[in-house]
């Protein structure tokens, strides 16, 4: 058979929604590369999905349903057919519900894939079920509920302005591992002239790139921001005439807040000397168009939400919004180019069910409810390693009577404290459609092979379970192309009927915004909102992180890699080699102080629990900070627990998120590697 291409998309978790070209032999994915047509990637992919059939025919992938022989995580099973598996679950589901009513049913999930039709199609047939509802904030819902509070339903500024910035500044996001056409664009710019910052927690590789970096003490981006506005306040570094017509509640919050805030106050919140926070309010305003992309991690904090809201009065205060490429992005919205409620179903539910936390899992299946979680049923996501406080979540899963299915490729930490395991498919295996949240385009795609073993798509699965439990709903008959066209037949503004045909074609579009002047502001005043009398804390100030209190000496930073996506991707051999280990990083002055050497086997812990890391001495880690870089699977680290048993259930500020960035550890030696 001749070798066929085929246009795909990348369905991670990734602010970009990759173009893919996908060379297709015999049924067999063989080479995977970047789409130079498309917008955003123009030919450019990551480290993991330079090689995506590595992972697509991967040895590790699951082929057959699986019914577990041993214990709860010791991970043995035997195959059965997918006629029984089906009957075991519904057969179940029908028990527990009888006896217990719909809501013991959990299902968990986020963004393992990010389809439209396959990440949701779960969710009509738990309504239909009436089973708990998930509460999905594990990721950046406290930056959302930032970035509103000021800004409402402010349209996003084009990401691409950031090529007609002078001052490019990456805070919190290290581009250079998860935002690869970002750090890109943002190059380009600086060879256009402008200065490139980046603000993070450690130096990051993005910081290696930048002009100059900015270490901020975990949780200490808010102190910075409101330091430089109070320089920018006290020196008349501000633009008047812009807050006057475009800004609500400033005289307020600098007489309540600001005036509070000099650099010598925050200094010590933020890690950053008076000076050098002085010197870069001057240096923001000085700025025709100042451009700060802001990242999710330094919101995952106690005051993760409050942070956002502080960092989005900068360019409110010096009027950067004026100017193309002047401003903040925290990401893209297109909820109105498609009507995701034809996906969901909401109106399957006779009554609105519980909502449990996505990161409060652990609590959910320990601390039993009325009803208790009987029954907990896991796709496209792995809360046994991601989940926060791991200890927890995996004491839980340990009941005998919960009975758990996971639907996954590979062996994941959480399939193997499955009762059923279900093979999946991968995204080239599936139709759907696309959109993204670091940009505006949007792209259909068909399946480029067949299915991998006896693997199925979220929806024919949901398909069957829906036919299993007696369910005579025509909407559970339709194929996952049905679906997508019913997402597209819709009028919109966001698209017009040439960029639907060109969806419908799988080409790539860039869907298209109301339109809206530039400073034309989507809240009730009409105004930005500094002062919001709608949120609990009318005003932004400075708020202390959770982990404040924890009595624990070094703050812990749980970051990203190039060569790995929270815990996807460590199936293929060559990215996780490139990893070398699960280390953590100690500035060598913390090594030092507690008698500790590079290479030497540690553990460090709290009150959440204890981890086996390898220890890796380097001043990328300030001193009092320690990073460990990804999130590992159990087989391939020194303990029996991974990061997040180190981690916490508490929530954000605002926005229900995760503090997953917000502990504070200890370390001592355990022994040496050789």
């Amino acid at each position: 058979m001749s070798l066929k291409i085929v246009r795909s998309v990348c369905p991670y978790d990734c602010p970009d929604t990759c173009g893919l070209l996908v060379e297709v032999k015999d049924g067999h994915a063989v080479r995977v590369s970047g789409d130079p047509a498309h917008p955003i990637t123009r030919g450019l992919l990551c480290p993991k999905m330079n090689h995506y059939e590595r992972t697509v025919h991967s040895p590790r992938r699951l082929l057959t349903p699986l019914i577990r022989t041993g214990p709860k995580g010791e991970g043995r099973f035997e195959p059965l057919s997918w006629d029984e598996a089906i009957e075991r679950i519904c057969s179940c589901w029908k028990g527990l519900i009888a006896s217990h009513g719909g809501e013991c049913v959990l299902p968990y999930s986020y963004a393992g894939t990010m389809g439209l039709v396959q990440r949701n199609s779960g969710h009509p047939f738990f309504h239909k079920l009436g089973a708990s509802r998930l509460e999905r904030t594990i990721c950046s819902s406290a930056k959302e509920a930032g970035w509103k509070a000021i800004m409402g339903e402010t349209t996003a500024m084009d990401p691409a302005e950031i090529e007609k910035s002078d001052l490019v500044i990456l805070w919190g996001i290290n581009a250079a591992s998860t935002s690869i056409h970002v750090m890109r664009d943002a190059q380009t710019a600086r060879r256009r002239g402008a200065r490139l910052w980046a603000i993070d927690t450690y130096h990051t590789p993005t910081c290696e790139a930048a002009d100059e970096a900015f270490i901020v003490s975990p949780g200490g981006d808010g102190a910075l921001a409101l330091g430089m506005m109070h320089v920018m306040v006290r020196e008349g570094l501000l633009d008047r005439a812009f807050i006057k017509d475009n800004v609500f509640g400033f005289e307020e919050f600098t007489e309540k807040v600001l005036n509070r805030c000099s650099p010598e106050r925050m200094s010590p919140v933020c890690g950053l000397p008076a000076a050098v926070i002085e010197r870069m309010a001057r240096e923001f305003v000085a700025a025709k168009a100042p451009f700060i992309r802001l990242g999710s991690g330094l919101s995952r904090y106690g005051n993760g939400a409050m942070t956002v809201r502080t960092i989005a009065c900068l360019p409110a205060l010096s009027g950067a919004w004026q100017q193309p490429g002047g401003g903040v992005l925290t990401g893209t919205s297109t909820g109105g180019a498609f009507p995701l409620h034809r996906v969901t179903r909401e109106d399957f539910m006779e009554r609105p069910t519980r909502l449990v936390s996505m990161n409060q899992l652990g609590a959910a299946l320990t601390e039993l409810g009325d009803p208790p979680v009987m029954s907990l049923y896991v796709y496209h996501s792995n809360p046994a390693a991601v989940a926060p406080d791991q200890n927890a979540v995996i004491k839980g899963l340990e009941r005998n009577n919960l009975f758990t299915v996971v639907h996954e490729r590979f062996l994941t930490d959480t399939a193997r404290y499955a009762d059923i395991v279900l093979p999946a498919t991968s995204s080239l295996e599936q139709p759907d459609l696309y959109r993204c949240y670091g940009g505006y385009q949007s792209q259909r795609c068909a399946a480029a092979i067949p299915p991998v073993g006896q693997a199925k798509s979220n929806w024919d699965l949901f398909s069957l379970l829906a036919a299993g439990m007696g369910w005579d709903e025509p909407f559970f008959r339709q194929s996952p192309d049905d679906l997508v066209e019913q997402l597209l037949d819709f009028d919109t503004p966001w698209r017009d009927a040439g960029l639907t045909k060109n969806l419908r074609d799988g080409e790539t579009v860039l869907l298209t915004p109301p339109s809206k002047s530039r400073c034309s502001w989507e809240t009730p005043s009409g105004r930005i909102e500094i002062r919001n009398d709608r949120e609990s804390e009318p005003l932004p100030r400075l708020l202390p992180t959770h982990a404040e209190g924890d009595g624990f000496p070094l703050r812990l930073q749980p970051a990203t890699t190039p060569y790995a996506l929270n815990s996807s991707f460590y199936e293929q051999d060559n990215l996780r080699d490139k990893q070398e280990c699960m280390a953590l990083m100690m500035h060598p002055k913390d090594a030092a102080a507690r008698g500790l050497a590079d290479g030497q086997r540690v553990t460090a812990y709290n009150g959440h629990g204890e981890v086996e890391f390898v220890l890796k001495t380097t001043k990328r880690a300030p001193a009092g900070t320690v990073v460990t870089e990804g999130v590992w699977w159990r087989e391939f680290i020194p303990g029996q627990r991974g990061v997040n048993a180190l981690t916490s259930q508490r929530l954000t500020d605002a926005g229900r998120g995760s503090t997953l960035y917000d502990v504070t550890v200890d370390v001592r030696g355990k022994t040496d590697l050789k």
